[in-house]
């Protein structure tokens, strides 16, 4: 992962936010979002830069698209943490500001 979400989910307008149940964006199904839909690389491209085999890739991407839509459809929270990603940088979310913090050290 090159560099880190800038936030740390989505929520559901209109519900109240303690109705609102969450569900789990991983690092990797993010990652494979960004490549894919954001940055327009094609599934073969985007396997390449996260280091993946293409089928393995297809498989994040669809997780991610099917949690979205769950979210979606559901009115589900989405928070994105967690997973198996590795980054050259060392990065962190400031408790004060809720900054996104990335260094090379």
């Amino acid at each position: 992962m090159a560099t880190p979400p800038v936030v740390e989910g989505f929520r559901p307008f209109g519900v109240p936010i303690t109705d609102v149940e969450p569900i789990e964006l991983l690092f990797e199904e993010y990652e494979s979002i960004k490549l894919t839909d954001y940055e327009g690389l094609t599934q073969e491209q985007a396997a390449e830069r996260m280091n993946v085999s293409r089928p393995t890739f297809t498989r994040i991407y669809e997780k991610a698209r099917k949690t979205i839509a769950q979210a979606f459809v559901e009115g589900k929270a989405i928070i994105i943490k967690g997973g198996d990603f590795y980054s050259d940088d060392h990065w962190y979310r400031c408790e004060d500001c809720s900054q996104v913090i990335v260094s090379k050290e």
